[in-house]
């Protein structure tokens, strides 16, 4: 357990995810520890040349929208709902202890209601007319956060971070700040983003998906799996009344600008984020129990990311990627990892080591994976998330 000595720790109150992991902490745990998930699913009509490309689905039901906010109506605000409604009790609690105006809403998505809009353009083909009901702002990014807010009744700052696949990590970034400003007593932050043709079109115009499980750090890696999530916390400074915690300890960023889709090879950016989050913690390579990798299974981003944690960590922490139990995530990436990180520190759970068996790529830097059954050493976990653009967050979650 962490001593706490770290610089303003941030102090999580709930946590509500959904994912290809499963949706009952149940069935969360069995998929972390098994290495298996069963909303990892081939799907062979994602693609528009009809080949099969392999996804991460939230597979269990979602609840319907209050009809009378028609607007709202959107897979992606039922995929977040069905998270959100995990924490309810705790945020009625927030409005309770420090008003509707002192709790914000800083949450993180890149496709919003994409899905929604594939959905009425196809309409639109077929019928001449768009479908009843159907509204632009339903594919806007602040539909997420306006939803929220409006769901819970909460009148302070409400807004959506978009910075690819580092969105849902750079809002804990922002509701530190909120926080330590003394904008906000609490801050929801988390993100959604549901699956939609536009995303892996795009990555398989890229050269980028794999039509099989992905491979983190492997020899034969050819690309990520696109998935779906909503993930989100309840943050603030206070701590609970138990007087043990798992929290926000650190968080580091960077922006290299190095692409617009590569990274930059040597893991500059990858490296500064960490290093930043360590200061920002307090703590050193040594506190470090288990890094979860960003680990997309790309050639480009395992080999420049093995090279930033060896040169930041060295090669005895142990690391995987969660990359093969949820699909990338994209705008929910960071936050759905950080909710594993949470689900692993607060329930003692092994490390998440994917089960499915393949060769190393002995080319790349030599970090070590991380073995099935193993536990945490040290109770911190370190939690990359790089994006397009060179837009790197790193995150540190401790028990305190």
């Amino acid at each position: 357990m962490v001593s706490t000595h770290t610089t303003t720790p941030v102090y999580i109150h709930a946590c509500g995810s959904h994912s290809a992991l499963g949706l009952t902490e149940t069935d969360i745990h069995d998929s972390l520890t098994t290495g298996e998930s069963r909303g990892m699913t081939g799907d062979a009509f994602l693609l528009n040349d009809g080949s099969t490309v392999t996804v991460g689905r939230a597979t269990d039901a979602l609840p319907a929208i209050n009809p009378h906010n028609p607007h709202h109506n959107t897979r992606n605000n039922q995929l977040a709902a069905s998270a959100l409604l995990q924490m309810r009790d705790k945020i009625e609690q927030a409005k309770v202890t420090f008003g509707a105006d002192r709790i914000a809403v800083v949450v993180g998505s890149s496709t919003s209601g994409i899905s929604d809009g594939e959905l009425a353009l196809k309409h639109l083909d077929d019928n001449g007319a768009l479908p009843e009901g159907f509204h632009y702002y339903q594919q806007e990014l602040c539909n997420l956060s306006d939803y929220i807010n409006d769901t819970f009744g909460l009148t302070g700052l409400h807004y959506v971070v978009s910075t690819a696949c580092s969105s849902s990590g750079r809002v804990f970034i922002t509701a530190k700040r909120l926080l330590k400003a003394g904008l906000a007593d609490a801050v929801i932050v988390g993100g959604t983003d549901s699956l939609c043709a536009l995303t892996p079109n795009g990555f398989h115009s890229l050269d980028s998906v794999s039509s099989s499980l992905c491979q983190p750090f492997g020899a034969e890696r050819d690309g990520i799996n696109i998935g779906e999530a909503a993930a989100f916390m309840l943050l603030s400074l206070t701590p609970p009344d138990n007087g043990s915690a798992i929290a926000l300890l650190g968080a580091g960023d960077s922006s290299d600008a190095h692409h617009i889709s590569a990274p930059e090879p040597e893991g500059k950016g990858a490296e500064e984020a960490m290093r930043k989050a360590l200061k920002d913690a307090g703590l050193s390579a040594n506190d470090i129990g288990y890094v979860n990798a960003h680990g997309t299974s790309t050639r480009l981003n395992d080999a420049m990311e093995s090279k930033a944690i060896l040169r930041v960590l060295g090669d005895q922490i142990p690391v995987s990627s969660t990359k093969p139990l949820t699909g990338h995530t994209l705008g929910a990436a960071s936050a759905i990892e950080a909710v594993i990180c949470w689900h692993i520190l607060n329930h003692n759970l092994s490390l998440p080591v994917p089960a499915q068996t393949h060769e190393r790529d002995l080319s790349i830097a030599p970090i070590r994976i991380a073995n099935h059954g193993e536990h945490l050493e040290r109770k911190v976990i370190l939690s990359n998330s790089f994006a397009f653009g060179g837009n790197n967050v790193c995150l540190i979650f401790g028990k305190l």
